[in-house]
């Protein structure tokens, strides 16, 4: 399947909008490994091949092996998660899953026990953020790069 719009070259508006997000999470203060599993897992559930082909390219540069990243899918049963990174993608599944019965209270209960009110703000927005950028991707069948 070959891309349906190039939008952002139509309309430069939104990468430009949706990159002010991005410019805010990257200073937020939560580390730019766990910000980029959280990414790189909302972008697997959505199935966005571009943003999960950028997502394990950043998250390889902050100092995620491959290994880490090969066991994402899987984070609930495989070793090499902290607590936090758990609690982060739980709250990123929960979040980006959301028409699923909403955001439970328990993946709100065990993210805040590791995130503060900001902190679980920013990831949030982490999350939304990269919900954002799936859809317009998909929607509009944007393309990963040609291997590498």
């Amino acid at each position: 399947m070959g891309p349906r719009i190039d939008y952002r070259e139509l309309a430069p508006g939104i990468p430009e909008s949706l990159g002010a997000i991005d410019r805010y999470v990257h200073d937020c203060g939560l580390e730019a490994s766990l910000l980029e599993l959280v990414k790189l897992r909302a972008s697997e559930i959505n199935g966005c091949a571009r943003c999960m082909q950028a997502h394990a390219r950043a998250a390889r540069k902050a100092g995620v092996t491959q290994h880490r990243l090969d066991l994402l899918p899987g984070w609930r049963e495989a070793p090499g998660f902290s607590e936090r990174e758990r609690a982060a993608l739980g709250w990123c599944e929960a979040v980006t899953l959301v028409t699923d019965g909403h955001v439970p209270d328990v993946a709100f209960a065990e993210a805040h026990r590791h995130f503060s009110d900001k902190g679980l703000s920013d990831l949030t927005l982490t999350v939304a953020g990269i919900n954002a950028w799936n859809r317009m991707n998909i929607a509009l069948r944007a393309q990963p790069d040609a291997e590498e």
